[in-house]
């Protein structure tokens, strides 16, 4: 939580007037039973009806006043709080922004979610109540104890013998209680992620009927988040009777043995009704406290979890070996070499090739050959291992993330739109784009006709592009790669839903681009990449075939059976 309280900065002078004005509320509220005593004391017992109505009076003014001192510290604790929040979540969502794809991998999507959302809520209301409760009860506890022994010494040994024993309980239970709480939001990210994973693929699940098996298998790790909570919850509600206890049993002895003093003419009536009162104020108190105690437990296990994502840095630039080589290639791998896994088999393994500028290099190869680790690869969304790779001859470590994003454009293999519109969309790849050049890169990625079938640029895309099919969030996201004009354009399966007609027309318009970048074509489709200046054929993650068409059909036989399944048997001749 310390870690946390530099986003305090600027806001610390309302962190510190909330619990200022909560405490001059308890003041007020301390000096009503001196009033009440008063009351009995004088108004009833002497019967002196000025003595009532001016303490009444007294009584209004302070209620008034802690009102007043009241509206004051929740305006003040909840502007803390909420200011504390907000930079609190910009700040983190940008170092989240920071992480590779390797970093996000290794912590997965679902708990930067919960982090996100979930955790900096608690936060927030732990804060909240904090500013507001956590002066308070304290002051009005250990002021109300100090009051009572300015009326009777040996009455208020009552208060000094109940008060520490409920402070051990309400501590004590809260050190048990905040692993558990910890281990409860662990198990929520569990369940997260199972809901996240089942939504993103509710089709797969309904198309081999899996209901059944999903449902097993989130009731199982929803039904070990419930055990959790409720034992941590049992253990959080044995505080309130606890107190309960405690405190009436307080209020019992106090009771006998003021009574016994008043026969004696030790104390007074009044005075023992303010005895009482303030022991009734410690009693509601103390419930507050545990309430409190409950949350800032959840609140500091939130902190802790957020602050072990903002102590998470970002995956570092290995040390180039090589910093530039002199040849004209625009992409050229070295000896590369890449896991996802450090302990596992490499995703690719020992990659050399070399592009020129204005080539066509087509990638194909089975499933899990590797295809979409190497394009990764270019602009450093994983960094490889072992090798190394030049972009225009310098090494792509030395580049910036910005200078990388500049030079490649990449569509990748799933179409990702955002909720808004398509201006909005197409401007995520240049801010300050205009229509007429949206147009022109929907024009060359075949989408402008469906586009001026809608609404145009204004038309509205649902989260996720969802009302679109997916050949036109297809051409919606090529589009949006070819706005930046980028000299290297990886496009990554992205034509697998187009026809062959529309497929045709996208690669002449590619081809015809008067800044002629260097395009990477990953497909499962030969007909896709033939035409390629290089094509690259994978397996099991290393190059197996590299040249032309008519090269790899000669010498290498696992192009040649890719061919042979989908043109030869198709009736078309090599």
């Amino acid at each position: 939580m310390k870690a946390l309280l530099k986003y305090f900065k600027g806001y610390r002078g309302r962190a510190i007037l909330a619990p200022i004005f909560k405490m001059l509320e308890a003041i007020f509220e301390l000096l009503i039973p001196l009033a009440v005593s008063r009351i009995i004391d004088v108004g009833i017992g002497e019967n002196r009806p000025d003595v009532i109505f001016s303490m009444c009076g007294v009584m209004l003014a302070l209620g008034i006043i802690g009102l007043a001192c009241a509206v004051f510290a929740q305006y003040f604790a909840a502007k803390a709080a909420v200011t504390f929040s907000t930079r609190l979540r910009s700040e983190l969502f940008t170092h989240i922004q920071s992480f590779s794809y390797s970093d996000t991998d290794k912590l997965g999507v679902s708990t930067l979610i919960t982090r996100m959302t979930g955790d900096v809520n608690s936060v927030q209301t732990g804060i909240n109540m904090f500013l507001r409760l956590f002066m308070r009860s304290p002051f009005i506890v250990f002021g109300a104890m100090i009051m009572a022994f300015t009326i009777n010494s040996k009455l208020a040994l009552i208060f000094a013998f109940a008060i520490p024993l409920l402070a051990i309980v309400v501590f004590g239970i809260m050190l048990i209680s905040i692993p558990l709480y910890k281990k409860s939001q662990s198990s929520l990210d569990t369940v997260l992620g199972k809901i996240r994973s089942n939504y993103n693929g509710t089709r797969v699940v309904r198309a081999f009927n899996k209901e059944q098996d999903e449902i097993s298998e989130f009731d199982t790790g929803n039904n070990s988040l419930t055990k959790i909570q409720l034992f941590a919850g049992k253990i959080s509600a044995l505080m309130n009777p606890v107190t309960y206890v405690i405190i009436n049993f307080a209020i019992i002895v106090l009771i006998k043995l003021g009574a016994i003093s008043i026969d004696s003419g030790v104390i007074s009536q009044g005075e023992l009704v303010a005895l009482y009162n303030y022991m009734s104020q410690i009693l509601v108190e103390l419930i507050k406290l545990a309430s409190l105690i409950i949350t800032l437990n959840k609140a500091a296990a939130s902190a802790s979890r957020v602050s072990s994502i903002m102590n998470t840095q970002p995956e570092k630039k290995n040390a180039p070996m090589t910093e530039t080589i002199n040849d004209s290639s625009v992409v050229s791998f070295k000896n590369v070499s890449f896991a996802y896994n450090t302990s596992g088999d490499p995703a690719v393994n020992n990659i050399t090739f070399s592009v020129a500028h204005g080539q066509t290099v087509g990638i194909i190869g089975g499933t899990g050959s590797g295809k979409t680790t190497l394009v990764n690869l270019i602009p450093l969304l994983y960094q490889p291992q072992n090798g190394e790779i030049f972009i225009k001859g310098k090494n792509s470590l030395l580049y910036t993330k910005n200078e990388l994003c500049d030079i490649v454009g990449i569509v990748p293999q799933k179409a990702v739109l955002f909720k808004g519109s398509i201006r909005s969309n197409m401007k995520m790849s240049i801010k300050n784009a205009t229509d007429e050049e949206i147009w022109k890169a929907l024009e060359n990625a075949q989408a402008k006709d469906f586009v001026e079938d809608n609404q145009g640029l204004d038309t509205e895309v649902s989260q996720g592009g969802n009302n679109f099919s997916g050949g036109q969030k297809q051409r919606l996201t090529i589009a949006r790669a070819l706005l930046k004009k980028p000299e290297i354009l990886i496009l990554d399966d992205s034509s697998s839903a187009l026809d062959y007609v529309t497929e045709s027309k996208l690669k002449r318009a590619i081809r015809d681009l008067d800044y002629s970048p260097t395009l990477f074509i990953i497909s499962q489709r030969v007909s896709s990449i033939i035409h390629s200046d290089l094509i690259i054929v994978l397996d099991d993650g290393e190059i197996v075939g590299m040249g032309t068409h008519k090269q790899l059909l000669e010498n290498c036989n696992i192009y040649n059976d890719i061919y042979a399944s989908q043109i030869c048997q198709g009736g078309e001749d090599k």
